[in-house]
């Protein structure tokens, strides 16, 4: 019971620390401190809904279309492509940190780029549905449960700590030209990120 559950952590967080496009995200808004809580919501309860699912099964009907994750890829690396340019654009204007407040979008466009981010990302599938999925099936009729649990508290402790932990450092990000810099690289990784997932 106890070691499923940790097992399940521990590769719950092996799988999600990893910088990504959703973690970039997380990131930006903790630091700019616009609407963090709306930002953590939905992608820790995006996460646990399709480790649910991959526990209950889900994963392998997936596996078995091949097609929906190909059409998924290239939803995923356009939506990158240009989330990495509207970055390196904002990255022009040297404003601060109030700047960065002022200037923010609205729930709803954070909200939207944030389910966007998380669904329209193929490893999301492939990390939750597929390979947590498989290893929670692994473990038995109860132990699995277990297993999914861990997996859901790790993106729960991940996303709250990235989001809000963020707040430490918007001092030394008060200032324009950090978030010029941060933006640039947010801006890059998306395009790097965006080439690699239309070369697999």
């Amino acid at each position: 019971m106890l070691a499923d559950f940790l097992a399940g952590t521990f590769t719950g967080l092996g799988l999600i620390v990893a910088i990504g496009a959703q973690n970039a995200f997380v990131l930006r808004q903790g630091l700019a401190r616009d609407r963090v809580g709306l930002v953590v919501f939905i992608c820790t309860v995006s996460d646990v809904v399709l480790i649910v699912a991959g526990t209950a099964g889900m994963g392998a009907l997936i596996a078995d279309r091949p097609t929906l994750l190909t059409a998924m890829k290239w939803l995923g690396a356009g939506y990158l492509a240009w989330f990495g340019i509207r970055s390196l654009r904002s990255a022009r204007q040297a404003t601060g940190l109030k700047g960065q407040e002022a200037a923010a979008a609205s729930t709803l466009a954070i909200a939207a780029t944030t389910m966007a981010l998380t669904w329209l990302n193929p490893h999301v599938y492939l990390d939750t549905l597929l390979m947590l999925g498989n290893l929670a099936n692994q473990r038995g009729a109860t132990g699995r449960w277990w297993f999914a649990a861990g997996a859901g508290c790790a993106s729960i402790f991940w996303f709250t700590g990235l989001g809000y932990g963020a707040r430490a450092l918007a001092g030394p990000l008060a200032h324009p030209r950090t978030w010029q810099v941060l933006d640039t690289l947010i801006g890059l990784m998306m395009l790097a990120l965006a080439a690699l997932l239309a070369a697999t």
